[in-house]
């Protein structure tokens, strides 16, 4: 997979559905582009790998730190027209491992010679997409499939009133750890 595909396939999720017709594919097709948008969306950030390095600009924030977007090797890096030495660099997270979870990406340069405008080459994305990253492209590619059924986000009635669908906390909570926050600037 590259940069910017599915996490899942229509396949997959009809065979999750249990839908063996294709009467749904084009709906199943969209919910599932759409789910894995919104994961990334939400994370602020993209699991898939690219196969080949390529080169993206970033500023640093001040006393040499580059926040990058996420990358998986140090293979093919080069940061500012320097190919990548531990001696010149440190990368973070430190053995790429995040709260005790092995396979995090590298996203923070530090390097005393950075400053300014700083080109960086790496192969961007992740090694592997995380497991709870999965399901939850599922379920939301799910619940999407499935508001076709529930115009206006109204389920049903029920005795009190209606039924309203409401965002998935499980959704949430399998994203949370992997989000990527916003860097504040002061």
């Amino acid at each position: 997979m590259a940069l910017g595909d599915p996490y899942v396939t229509a396949e997959e999720l009809k065979a999750r559905l249990g839908i063996e017709d294709e009467s749904d594919n084009t709906e199943i097709g969209s919910a599932v582009v759409a789910a894995s948008s919104a994961v990334n969306r939400f994370c602020r950030r993209q699991f898939h790998k690219a196969a080949v390095p390529s080169p993206r600009s970033y500023t640093t924030t001040g006393d040499g730190l580059l926040l990058v977007d996420d990358f998986h090797t140090t293979v093919g890096l080069v940061v500012g027209g320097a190919a990548y030495s531990a001696d010149a660099v440190a990368l973070e997270p430190e053995n790429g491992v995040v709260d005790g979870e092995p396979g995090w990406p590298f996203w923070r340069i530090y390097g005393s010679g950075l400053s300014g405008r700083v080109t960086v080459t790496a192969a961007w994305g992740w090694a592997a997409i995380p497991g709870p990253v999965v399901e939850a492209t599922y379920m939301t590619a799910i619940e999407i499939f499935k508001m076709r059924d529930a115009p206006f986000g109204v389920q049903g009635m029920a005795d009190f009133g209606l039924i309203r669908i409401r965002e998935n906390a499980r959704t949430n909570s399998l994203l949370n750890p992997y989000r990527r926050h916003a860097v504040v600037v002061a």
